[in-house]
C-alpha cells in the first residue's frame, strides 16, 4: 500500500455526503512550501493543495471542521478509475487512514470566542440574580 502524510489547512468547507451504505467527506488541504530563493535572496514559496476523501466516522468528524483549520493526515493512495464516454479515465484518490487536529483557523477561533462570551454572559446573569428565578 502506498502511504503518505500531509499537514495543511482546510482550503474550503468540506463536502459531506451521506449515502445508503456509507458517509463520505471530500476536503482540500493547502499549505505553502519552500521553493528556493529569488535573485535578491528572498524566500520563495509555492502553494500545494491536495484533495482527500474520508469515509464513515472520520467523514462525520471532518465534515464539522472550518476553512483554515489545520489537520495532519495519514493517507493511502488508491486507484480511482471510471468510464466516461466509453473511455477509461484513470486517477488517484487520497483516502484518509488517520488524522490529527492542529491549530484552529480564524473562523473556528471566532466561533469559540463567541461561545465563551455567550457562556460568560449567561453565567454573569445567573450570578447577578442571586440564583433566583
Amino acid at each position: 500500500m502506498n502511504k503518505g502524510y500531509f499537514a495543511g489547512r482546510l482550503a474550503k468547507a468540506p463536502n459531506h455526503r451521506t449515502g445508503s451504505s456509507t458517509t463520505v467527506c471530500y476536503f482540500t488541504l493547502i499549505k505553502d512550501e519552500y521553493a528556493g530563493k529569488d535573485n535578491n535572496g528572498d524566500t520563495l514559496t509555492r502553494k500545494v493543495a491536495l484533495d482527500f476523501t474520508a469515509f464513515g466516522g472520520q467523514a462525520d468528524v471532518l465534515a464539522n471542521q472550518r476553512p483554515g483549520d489545520q489537520l495532519m493526515v495519514e493517507y493511502s493512495v488508491q486507484n480511482n478509475e471510471k468510464v466516461v464516454n466509453d473511455q477509461t479515465v484513470y486517477g488517484l484518490q487520497l483516502v484518509v487512514q488517520d488524522f490529527e487536529f492542529g491549530a484552529p483557523g480564524k473562523a473556528t477561533r471566532e466561533h469559540l470566542a463567541a461561545q465563551r462570551q455567550g457562556n460568560g454572559a449567561q453565567a454573569g446573569a445567573a450570578r447577578g440574580n442571586g440564583g433566583r428565578g
